[in-house]
């Protein structure tokens, strides 16, 4: 019987756009881009809910939008997740075999997991993800199940996401009141990583980083695992309100002089003369010296960087082989990749999705959609491996639906 297509949607709901992106699975796995729905956001903060009537308005607009162009009914999405409060932390659970028994059975391995999955966390908190770093057997490592290996003791090291459930709770709502259906959750830089990051580059040490609106969120793999991922609540609109705050200028003539004059390199060459915004005649209507916007611009990111830079383990700036990858609007400020440099001495990317995502829509390359359209690589890999999502969706949606199916 002939492999059929799939459909599948991601969602990505940020503090500056609200993103809906429509892509199919081919029978040979690879993935069409049908659709892009993304309208401005309005009623979020720094990625997470403040205005729900807001968010809810440009979610219906994004999706009107996504269904038009994909000419797909959408009834379900992925959805991504972000917010300061949302953790990822590494916990390592040991099991040791009964003194009867010398080899790894596969209920020897589950206790292990289980105790490594138990980690203390507040009352207030759930728990998003669990996912499998590798295995140790007898103080050796393992990147494949240990199950029929001779062992004293068998370990299972995971890396497990956890946040405030009342927040996670608000976004499914949002969503099911459009009305769209929920497959799954998702921490947003794990499933930006799905489309940035290929498997070597994982292997060989790689720092992803998205940098949108209102919040920077990052994911570090180390040797084909994920070493650690957070979310800090600065992005673009901090830089903005800088300039805003230092110039006097409205907040949207900060934010057009940031897009189109604005510079982060520390290349003093690029800081000469004065920027400026022209009005509909063409005469100068603002005019800021650029050894002022620059530094401003400059300032902020750099310590927007340093602090994901704060945030890694001891030693992995050093461990990371393949580089540093950028995504996210701000991503696309001049000079960003320069500075990023200078801040973490590793060679620097902005990825794209792969040659097999085809696409009548030339937006779905733009760094804006990593997020959404790696939902889709997200999806893609829960199918292909016949995997359920994680046990938590499903504790999710069951524990926050007093208000509806």
């Amino acid at each position: 019987m002939a492999r059929r297509t799939k459909i599948h949607v991601g969602l990505e709901i940020g503090t500056s756009k609200t993103c809906i992106v429509v892509g199919e699975v081919k029978p040979d796995s690879a993935v069409k881009i049908l659709g892009i729905g993304v309208t401005k956001s309005a009623g979020i903060r720094k990625g997470e809910l403040s205005d729900f009537v807001q968010a809810r308005s440009c979610l219906k607009h994004a999706l009107a939008k996504a269904e038009d162009t994909s000419d797909v009914e959408i009834g379900s999405v992925f959805l991504s997740v972000t917010g300061s409060h949302l953790q990822g932390i590494n916990n390592r659970g040991t099991f040791r075999l009964p003194e009867n028994q010398q080899t790894i059975l596969p209920e020897h391995l589950e206790e292990a997991c289980n105790i490594a999955r138990d980690v203390p966390y507040p009352q207030d908190n759930v728990c998003l993800h669990t996912i499998i770093r590798n295995y140790v057997v007898d103080g050796l490592e393992q990147s494949a199940s240990p199950i029929g290996l001779f062992a004293k003791n068998v370990e299972a090291d995971f890396h497990i996401v956890h946040g405030i459930g009342n927040r996670i709770q608000n976004s499914i709502k949002l969503v099911r009141e459009c009305p769209l259906e929920v497959d799954d959750i998702v921490f947003a830089p794990i499933a930006t990583a799905q489309m940035a990051l290929d498997r070597e580059q994982r292997v060989r040490g790689a720092l992803l980083i998205d940098i949108g609106g209102g919040t920077t969120d990052f994911a570090l793999y180390l040797g084909g695992a994920i070493a650690t991922s957070g979310c800090i609540p600065v992005g673009g609109d901090h830089i903005t309100n800088d300039i805003h705050l230092v110039t006097g200028l409205p907040f949207s003539k900060a934010e057009k002089l940031k897009i189109l004059e604005g510079n982060a390199s520390s290349d003093p060459s690029l800081s000469v003369g004065v920027a400026k915004l022209t009005d509909d005649n063409g005469f100068a209507e603002v005019e800021v010296k650029r050894t002022i916007l620059n530094e401003v611009i400059r300032q902020r990111l750099e310590e927007t960087l340093k602090l994901v830079r704060d945030r890694l383990p001891k030693g992995a700036v050093e461990s990371i082989g393949a580089g540093i990858f950028l995504t996210g609007g701000t991503s696309l400020m001049s000079g960003f990749s320069e500075l990023a440099f200078d801040v973490f001495g590793r060679d620097i990317y902005r990825p794209e999705p792969s040659e097999n995502t085809g696409s009548a829509h030339p937006s779905f390359k733009d760094p804006q959609f990593a997020t959404a359209i790696g939902l889709i690589r997200y999806a893609q890999i829960l199918e292909t491996e016949n995997t359920k999502p994680p046990g938590c969706i499903g504790r999710l949606l069951g524990m926050f639906w007093p208000f509806g199916s």
